[in-house]
């Protein structure tokens, strides 16, 4: 429960950096993230939040997505079922894979930015990101064993 706790913690004290008053709403959001520990859709977030808040627009919840994210309190994901959010890792700087088939997520501390080269020097990076996308050893090998269809 501690590590709830503290990823709660860490979401709204960054909505506050950010100048956001930390509402009941965004305290709910931050909970939902933090105790889900999974990729969640906007519909997701949106089919949770209106149990609590009936009044609230899918539209709110969508662009509290999408300000969460640009401010590094969420990551997003493009895959395969459409674009989902997930609490980011405030506390250091890692690295995703990502099995397509059951969204299980490995972290990796190794960062190919050290590998980069010949970029151009006008550019000034902010952050970066980096995925890979592939099978998890439990979705290859049932894929590998189940019958092929003709």
């Amino acid at each position: 429960m501690g590590t709830h706790t503290h990823t709660i913690d860490e979401m709204l004290k960054a909505m506050a950096q950010q100048g956001w008053r930390i509402t009941e709403q965004r305290r709910s959001l931050a909970t939902l993230f933090a105790e889900s520990g999974s990729y969640l859709s906007p519909k997701d977030v949106y089919e949770y939040m209106k149990i609590k808040y009936p009044g609230v627009s899918f539209d709110t919840v969508y662009r509290n997505l999408r300000l969460l994210s640009e401010m590094g309190v969420l990551e997003q994901f493009h895959l395969a079922d459409g674009l989902k959010f997930k609490a980011s890792c405030l506390s250091h700087h890692h690295h995703h894979m990502i099995c397509v088939s059951c969204e299980k997520t490995v972290t990796f501390e190794f960062c190919p930015m050290k590998l980069v080269q010949d970029l151009p020097e006008s550019f000034e990076i902010q952050s970066h990101r980096f995925e890979i996308f592939g099978y998890c050893a439990d979705c290859k090998s049932t894929a590998s064993t189940a019958p092929i269809e003709h």
